[in-house]
């Protein structure tokens, strides 16, 4: 390999090399790009849920529930324990999960749009809570 090609390399591989350190965070955020698992997310701040739960409150079929959970469990945002033949899901990192929640909403209220992600705890509670 040339001098030349062997510089021209380095960036490629640099880049790669970010790109893979990246990806965790590009796979959480991928986590929050679908409006049901944000909502599936907003039920479990309310407590543990079984599928059969949020399949009736959020009108999806099983599979699509399930689905939604299995990628939320994958980004390590939520965690099931069985009980009988169901699994019971509930939040993990609830307190991180609510300040990202909370800077989410106060970003999109720069933007513009007033989004309520966090509506059991709300944006106040949590932003008083980081003052402590």
């Amino acid at each position: 390999m040339t001098m030349n090609a062997e510089s021209d390399a380095r960036p490629e591989r640099e880049r790669s090399e970010q790109v893979s350190a990246l990806t965790p965070a590009a796979h959480l955020f991928q986590s929050f790009s679908d409006p049901s698992r944000l909502v599936i997310l907003q039920h479990l701040q309310l407590g543990e849920h079984r599928v059969v739960d949020l399949t009736q409150h959020l009108g999806l079929s099983q599979s699509t529930v399930s689905k939604h959970l299995a990628s939320l469990k994958d980004a390590g945002l939520v965690s099931s324990r069985p009980e009988g033949r169901a699994s019971v899901y509930s939040l993990r990192h609830t307190e991180q999960l609510l300040g990202l929640f909370a800077a989410a909403e106060r970003l999109l209220e720069l933007t513009g749009d007033i989004v309520q992600l966090c509506p059991v705890h709300g944006t106040a509670v949590v932003s008083s809570a980081d003052q402590d």
